[in-house]
């Protein structure tokens, strides 16, 4: 009987972190490609296509969530050698982007989808600061009080403090006055 309840509460934690780690993995790899992303570049990188006849490796595309055709989206040539290919897409804004690779003998090496998601950092900019500095002194004061000043404010202290000594007193004897 306890135990549906503790599922219940637990299953949105769960699904929230499996939804988390699901979407912030930066690679994914489908039917011979691999992709990753890092700020707003997204890179492919492939093994399914040899060269054909002098003529290349082939392209990769990448289309946003409005395109529908490889030629639709930023097309780029496949670079690297016969064992590894790449192709690199730079500024790319944060959204939703399938990367399709297509081999020169037009095979398709593979499709994938992948989230970008730029991470602001953050500016910094300089201050407007005092002209002359800081004024320092007793209390901060810019300007000099005088002896005069000095022996009132004494005199508010010392009667302060006699205040508080005499309510203190009263509170301590309730019947005097």
């Amino acid at each position: 009987m306890r135990t549906v309840p503790l599922l219940l509460r637990s299953g949105p934690t769960v699904a929230a972190a499996v939804l988390t780690l699901a979407l912030t993995t930066p690679t994914a790899s489908a039917a011979g490609i691999s992709v990753s992303t890092s700020g707003s570049t997204v890179s492919v990188t492939t093994s399914a296509c040899p060269t054909s006849s002098g003529s290349g490796y082939g392209s990769a595309s990448l289309l946003n969530s409005s395109q529908r055709s490889f030629a639709d989206g930023r097309v780029v040539t496949l670079s690297g050698t016969s064992t590894s290919q790449s192709a690199v897409w730079s500024n790319a804004g944060t959204g939703t982007y399938t990367v399709t690779v297509r081999c020169a003998n037009g095979d398709t090496a593979g499709s994938q989808a992948v989230i970008v998601s730029t991470v602001s950092t953050p500016t910094i900019s300089a201050t407007a600061s005092p002209t002359r500095g800081v004024m320092g002194g007793l209390g901060g004061a810019a300007k000099d009080y005088g002896t005069v000043t000095f022996a009132a404010g004494g005199a508010l202290v010392a009667c302060g403090l006699v205040a508080t000594a005499w309510v203190l007193r009263r509170r301590a004897k309730p019947y005097r006055l």
